[in-house]
C-alpha cells in the first residue's frame, strides 16, 4: 500500500529520521521519503494507515487528517 501523508510539524532532517524510524517499527521492509521542506511523508508498507498514523502521533509527529 502506499501512503502520502503531510506531517505540518516535521520541520529539519532530523525530524524526517524520527519519523522514518516511527515507521520503519511497525514495517522494516517499508519504503518511507520523508522531505521537511514539502512537510510530506511517503510510504511504502503493508501496514494499516490507521497504524501508521498511530505510531507518528506516539512519536509526536501527528500526520494532518
Amino acid at each position: 500500500m502506499t501512503l502520502q501523508l503531510t506531517v505540518p510539524n516535521m520541520a529539519c532532517d532530523a525530524c524526517a529520521k524520527n519519523i522514518t524510524n516511527a515507521i520503519k517499527t511497525l514495517d522494516e521492509q517499508a519504503t518511507v521519503t520523508a522531505d521537511p521542506k514539502t512537510k510530506l511523508v511517503n510510504i511504502e508498507t503493508e501496514t494499516a494507515e490507521a497504524s501508521v498514523r498511530d505510531a507518528l502521533e506516539k512519536a509526536g509527529y501527528p500526520p494532518a487528517a
